[in-house]
């Protein structure tokens, strides 16, 4: 047997092993083994008798749990093993939070300590109150389009559509007491980066990697952040192939409208807002990537989500929110809907990457797109200047208050 995510081995005993026992307890339990090399090789403990009375007292006095501790020999030697069991309450050795990940132990800060502390609250980022913002402060707009979008789709009966702001919301449990969550914040506030630090969209055409030649900030409600990067990035960015059926004029675009739809929907939904961090849409001549500061659940990778899979939404809040409003569906099939547009309509399946950071989506254009179009932005007479003068008036117009829906 080899070290693994539920078992450890130490040679001898040091408190500072009291450590990896927090980072047992905080996540799915194991075993800690004293008196084995790492190879698992049985080496002994001279000590064993002292150790079963030291290790559950230090144990009980720093970490505040109660762990067995069992004693086994074996040709002569003697070695201990701790069993620990996963704590439905966070577990601190002298105020440190410990996790076990893998065959490591971390030590957890920042946003993935606050991750870890509301789970094992059971509550989730989204649903965290936010104090001196109040109804009356939200975007009468992005209710009217939330609740013009949830009729059409049926996922809310007429007549709780019809209620006041406070009954929908209350519903939809978007308040927390007299509070509004974060959640609601995010979906119907105009300005919400003033609660919640990057929370918006930023696109951007590239030529080479270090080659940026324009871009534009997405502002505002989540709803209209969704609706406004699609017309932007259609307008500005995707040069579109001009064909004729008869007198009918077709337009192509290198990535099908439903599946770039999908995929920035993903993206917020996902999104690890406690990041700080914006969306960041970066468009090439043969290409078009998309990244989010997203998690995949604990021991999730690229591979899960290619394949059939529950639906364990990041914000689930949020998620509800765009369910009701028809935008998504609410069964883990984002991914493959994306890959089906894409075979559906000739195009290259999107290329899926996961790195600690966040969440890759990049489509790949079909090369007949890129030899017929000859390149991606605007037009070709434009000239760098305008297109300048373009993207800052699109930009000043993507901050105005008034969303586009």
């Amino acid at each position: 047997m080899k070290e693994n995510q539920n078992i450890e081995w130490k040679q001898s005993w040091r408190d500072e092993y009291l450590k990896w026992i927090c980072g047992f307890a905080n996540a799915q339990g194991g075993t800690l083994v004293i008196g084995k090399n790492d190879k698992g090789e049985v080496l002994g403990i001279a000590n064993a008798a002292k150790l079963l009375e030291d290790i559950p007292n230090k144990v009980r006095d720093i970490l505040g749990m109660v762990v067995p501790v069992n004693l086994h020999s074996g040709d002569g030697r003697d070695w201990l093993e701790i069993v620990v069991e996963a704590y439905p309450s966070p577990i601190s050795y002298k105020g440190e939070y410990h996790y076990r990940s893998g065959s490591t132990k971390q030590e957890l800060k920042g946003a993935a300590l606050s991750r870890f502390l509301l789970k094992k609250q059971g509550l989730h980022w989204d649903g965290v109150p936010v104090p001196y913002v109040g109804i009356g402060d939200l975007e009468e707009k992005a209710l009217a389009y939330f609740r013009k979008q949830t009729l059409k789709s049926e996922r809310l009966s007429p007549d709780v559509l019809d209620e006041t702001n406070a009954s929908l919301l209350d519903k939809l449990h978007l308040l927390d007491g007299s509070y509004l969550k974060r959640a609601t914040v995010l979906l119907f506030h105009p300005d919400a980066e003033r609660f919640v630090t990057g929370a918006y969209i930023k696109i951007g055409f590239f030529e080479t990697n270090v080659d940026l030649r324009y871009q534009d900030e997405i502002h505002g409600d989540l709803f209209s952040q969704v609706n406004q990067t699609i017309a932007v990035l259609k307008a500005k960015y995707l040069k579109a192939w001009i064909s004729y059926q008869g007198l009918q004029r077709i337009e192509t675009y290198p990535v099908p409208e439903s599946a770039l739809r999908e995929a920035i929907l993903n993206a917020v939904v996902h999104k690890n807002y406690a990041s700080a961090v914006p969306i960041q849409i970066s468009v090439y001549a043969d290409k078009l990537m998309i990244w989010n500061a997203g998690q995949l659940p604990p021991d999730w990778t690229v591979k899960n989500l290619l394949s059939k899979h529950s639906s364990l939404p990041y914000n689930p809040e949020i998620a509800n929110a765009f369910f009701r409003a028809g935008m998504i569906e609410s069964w883990g099939r984002g991914i493959e809907r994306i890959v089906a547009v894409c075979d559906a309509e000739g195009v290259p399946q999107p290329e899926f990457r996961y790195e600690h950071t966040g969440l890759w989506t990049v489509f790949h254009y079909a090369q007949t797109y890129t030899e017929a179009v000859g390149g991606v932005g605007t037009t070709q007479e434009t000239t760098q200047e305008t297109t300048q003068e373009t993207t800052q008036e699109t930009t000043q117009e993507t901050k105005k208050k008034s969303s586009h829906y």
